[in-house]
């Protein structure tokens, strides 16, 4: 179903007022909805009764492959919201036991991973994958499991409708919200003129199509366009590629071989760089201080969480770092060599408290027909999440047409061999046309 509604107006038109004075007005403490459900009978019951069962939460985690090092903050980081969920009374009275299994980062893996945890493990839920080719991999199966999946990928394929009604993506904003959000920034502050590096799978073409079209909206061009494998080792082949008119050249790299791509992208350049606008994705789990990277400074990039602790220092984000265990700069609290991904894993912890929310406002008990169809339409019902606990990163919105979150975006400038937030989004800056709607397929 194609609408022309903003996620904004679906919700303005329908009841008056805005989402955001809906959940700035609710007093809901630590990350509680601001939805106007109030808790069933059975969850009530539920969460005074208690139970020693757990509630089984399946976690597909890339511990190898390509997406590896996401993989392991992103175990560390779910281990840490189950720890704190459960030393809070768990979910509805019940405790939490999440059962990891590797998928390699591999597509037809990822298939396999739903198909076990669900048959074989028995979970309630599926949740956890980054790496959008293993989400569109690996979500046909859990809607033909009748399972609910709850990825943390920020890819558009949630938000494009060409999942199903079983996959919802709440922890976490998509591509095209952030794009549209820091496009016009890029713009005014760094130039017009574009050459886009990009990985050659889904969430690069993601990257290419939305910012390319936010370029040309915004009165720009694209120069250039480098799809590049994720794999690939060494970069020295497409640098001469990108035109010599290039005004501003944006980069997004994922995989194990990030580290080579900037270094070598500074050796092609070196003083005589375009402008450059490059997401943290390029240098996720990599000291920003390490040798061979001072041609970034001065150079910008997309945060959705801050790596460094006071570019977003609030009481909640504090309680957040000291529990997943990282330092000011974010990394390992343990090894300060061991820097994290900080813009990606926070979804981890906010999925896990989307998933206790909609257990207990919804009633589920079990994985039966009735109670996963109630707990999917709870999750529809959602109007957004209280910046608190559960919700570090910020407040947000929730779409349920889109089964998608919306949240605020951070531009950061290399300064010193760290990062410095010099811009804050806001949701507005965000929205975009909505094109589905989960809400009229059937369970």
């Amino acid at each position: 179903m194609t609408t022309a509604r903003s996620t904004h107006d679906r919700l303005s038109r329908s009841t008056g007022t805005s989402r955001r004075a809906l959940l700035k007005t609710a007093a809901l403490g630590t990350g509680a909805l601001a939805t106007g459900i109030t808790l069933s009978p059975a969850a009530i019951g539920a969460h005074a009764a208690g139970s020693d069962k757990p509630l089984r939460i399946g976690f597909q985690v890339h511990r190898t492959g390509i997406g590896a090092t996401y993989g392991r903050w992103y175990e560390r980081t779910a281990n840490a919201a189950a720890a704190h969920i459960n030393a809070n009374g768990g979910i509805s009275g019940r405790p939490v036991k999440l059962l990891a299994e590797d998928d390699g980062t591999d597509p037809k893996r990822g298939a396999e991973v739903v198909e076990k945890l669900t048959s074989q493990a028995k979970v309630d839920f599926v949740y956890g994958p980054l790496f959008s080719h293993v989400v569109i991999g690996s979500a046909p199966r859990a809607g033909e499991l009748k399972i609910p999946y709850f990825v943390i990928s920020e890819g558009y394929h949630v938000a494009s409708g060409k999942l199903n009604r079983y996959v919802f993506q709440p922890g976490i904003t998509d591509v095209r919200a952030q794009v549209t959000a820091m496009a016009p920034w890029v713009m005014d502050n760094l130039g017009k003129r574009v050459s886009m590096i990009f990985p050659d799978y889904a969430f690069g073409y993601d990257h290419r199509d939305f910012f390319s079209a936010a370029v040309k909206a915004r009165g720009g061009s694209i120069a250039a366009l480098l799809a590049i494998p994720p794999t690939e080792a060494s970069f020295t082949k497409y640098f001469p590629r990108i035109p010599a008119d290039t005004e501003v050249l944006y980069h997004v790299m994922v995989g194990p071989g990030v580290l080579t791509f900037v270094k070598e992208m500074g050796e092609h350049f070196g003083s005589k760089r375009p402008e450059i606008f490059g997401f943290i994705d390029s240098l996720e789990g990599v000291d920003i201080g390490a040798r061979g990277l001072a041609f970034l400074e001065g150079t910008h990039l997309w945060e959705a969480m801050p790596r460094y602790a006071e570019g977003y220092d609030t009481p909640y984000a504090r309680h957040y770092r000291d529990a997943v265990g990282l330092n000011a700069e974010g990394a390992s609290a343990e090894d300060p060599r061991d820097v994290s991904t900080n813009s990606h894993m926070f979804g981890c912890w906010e999925t896990l408290y989307a998933i206790k929310q909609a257990v207990e406002q919804s009633g589920y008990i079990t994985r039966t027909p009735r109670d996963v169809a109630a707990l999917i339409e709870t999750l529809e019902g959602f109007r957004g999440f209280n910046e608190g606990i559960g919700h570090p990163q910020g407040y947000k919105e929730f779409d349920g047409a889109l089964h998608q979150c919306f949240g605020q975006q951070f531009i950061s400038r290399v300064d010193g061999g760290k990062l410095t937030v010099v811009h804050r989004t806001s949701i507005e800056d965000s929205q975009y046309l909505a094109e589905a709607d989960y809400t009229q397929q059937a369970l």
